[in-house]
C-alpha cells in the first residue's frame, strides 16, 4: 500500500471496525521496517486489541512479520510445537518436551520459539539449561532437522525486525496482538503444526492463520 497513513489504520480501529490483510500487512509492514514511532506502535496494538484481532488482520500481519524475517528452506515437510505462553498455570516448557518426543518418534521438528515473557520458563530458556547453542547459524539449525530430526530457530535471531516493536510491548505491559504472532511465524514455514493457546478464543482464529500461510495441518 504505497499511499499508506496511519490515520487511514488507525481511525476504523478506533471505530470498532475491521481493516482487513492487506491494511494490517502494510501497518506491521511500516513497523518491521522501523518507519513507526512508539506512539503509532502503541495505539496500533492496543486499538487492534481492544477491537479484537480477525483471523484475516493476523494473517496480514504474520505475512509481513515473515517478510522482514530471516527464513530458511529445510527442503522437505517439518513440523513445530510452539506455544503462545502466558496462561498462567506454572507448567514446565510443554511444546519443547513434545517436540523432543515427537523428534524421537522420527518426525522433522523445526522448533520456533523465544525465552520466557510471562510463563516460567520458554523454549530458549529450556533448551540453554540443557547446554544447546542459541545462537546457531541458519545453516546448522537446519542441518541438525535433517540429521538429527530437531533443529531450534531462536526467534530473536530469525525476527531481528522485532526490536523496532520490543521497547512499545515492554511499556506498555498488557497482552497485545505479538503475543499470538510468535507462533505462526515459523522461519522454516513449518507446514503442519501443534499449538498451544493461553486465550481459547483465539485458538480458532490462530489455526486459520496457519491455514491461510499454506499450513497442511494444525491443531
Amino acid at each position: 500500500m504505497s499511499d499508506f497513513s496511519w490515520p487511514s489504520v488507525l481511525a476504523p480501529l478506533m471505530a470498532g471496525e475491521d481493516i482487513g490483510a492487506d491494511s494490517a500487512r502494510a501497518a506491521m509492514g511500516q513497523i518491521m521496517g522501523g518507519h513507526a514511532t512508539e506512539a503509532q506502535i502503541a495505539a496500533f496494538i492496543v486499538a487492534l486489541r481492544a477491537k479484537g484481532e480477525t483471523a484475516d488482520e493476523m494473517t496480514g500481519l504474520v505475512e509481513a512479520m515473515l517478510d522482514a524475517a530471516i527464513t530458511v528452506d529445510i527442503g522437505e515437510p517439518v513440523v513445530d510445537t510452539a506455544g503462545t505462553g502466558g496462561d498462567a498455570s506454572g507448567t514446565f516448557n510443554i511444546s519443547t518436551t513434545a517436540a523432543f518426543i515427537a523428534a524421537g518418534a522420527g518426525a522433522k521438528i523445526a522448533k520456533h520459539g523465544n525465552r520466557a515473557a510471562s510463563s516460567k520458563t520458554g523454549s530458549a530458556d529450556l533448551l540453554e539449561a540443557l547446554g544447546i547453542n542459541l545462537e546457531l547459524p541458519p545453516e546448522a539449525s537446519v542441518r541438525m532437522v535433517k540429521e538429527a530430526g530437531f533443529g531450534f530457530f531462536y526467534a530473536r535471531t530469525y525476527h531481528p525486525a522485532m526490536r523496532f516493536a520490543a521497547p512499545v510491548r515492554s511499556q506498555l505491559g498488557v497482552r497485545t496482538v505479538f503475543n499470538f504472532l510468535g507462533p505462526l511465524c515459523n522461519p522454516a514455514r513449518a507446514t503442519r503444526q501443534a499449538l498451544g493457546v493461553s486465550d481459547a478464543s483465539m485458538a480458532a482464529k490462530m489455526i486459520q492463520v496457519l491455514a491461510n500461510i499454506g499450513a497442511e495441518a494444525a491443531f
